[in-house]
């Protein structure tokens, strides 16, 4: 090899393509591994968000005393991504009715949020405006559909029915 002379700079072709296969070498390496795990982070974020659904209905269940839920959102044709309405938004005094809070309070229609919902539920008839609101899950829209049955089993959808 010889010496550079003055004010010669620069690499040789075979630093070059050895420079080049390396990146060739890494890049076939490491392209499929990424691409494994964008998908499993989409199917680890459905099961996530499934089992926090199926937690924020057994805690709405409980805190307000229900045993069964009397009109539940069921079939596929009936899912929903928003909890504002999920699992039961009927109106106070509807069947099998929202009549009282845990305390036992009377909720006011017109006044009062109607239903069981998981998100902006209204817990507590004795405010009559709506000002103690529970979130049992933390955003009112979600990725996937929903539907839930009488005893809160809740199903998950991919996409809108």
């Amino acid at each position: 090899m010889r010496l550079p002379k003055k004010g010669e700079k620069g690499f040789t072709l075979i630093e070059l393509l050895i420079v080049v296969a390396i990146l060739g070498v890494l890049a076939a390496v490491v392209i499929p591994n990424v691409g494994r795990f964008i998908g499993a982070g989409e199917e680890e974020a459905a099961e996530t968000e499934f089992a926090n659904i199926q937690s924020a209905v057994v805690a709405m269940m409980v805190d307000n005393g229900l045993s069964t839920l009397t009109t539940p959102v069921t079939g596929s044709g009936n899912a929903t991504n928003d909890m504002f309405l999920f699992p039961d938004a009927t109106a106070i005094g509807a069947s099998p009715l929202k009549f009282a809070d845990p305390d036992g309070n009377t909720y006011t229609s017109g006044a009062d949020n109607a239903g069981y919902v998981l998100y902006q539920h209204d817990i507590d008839a004795s405010d009559g405006d709506n000002v103690t609101l529970v979130n049992y899950v933390a955003t009112r829209t979600t990725i996937k559909w929903y539907t839930v049955d009488a005893s809160g089993t809740v199903t998950q959808y991919p996409t809108a029915p």
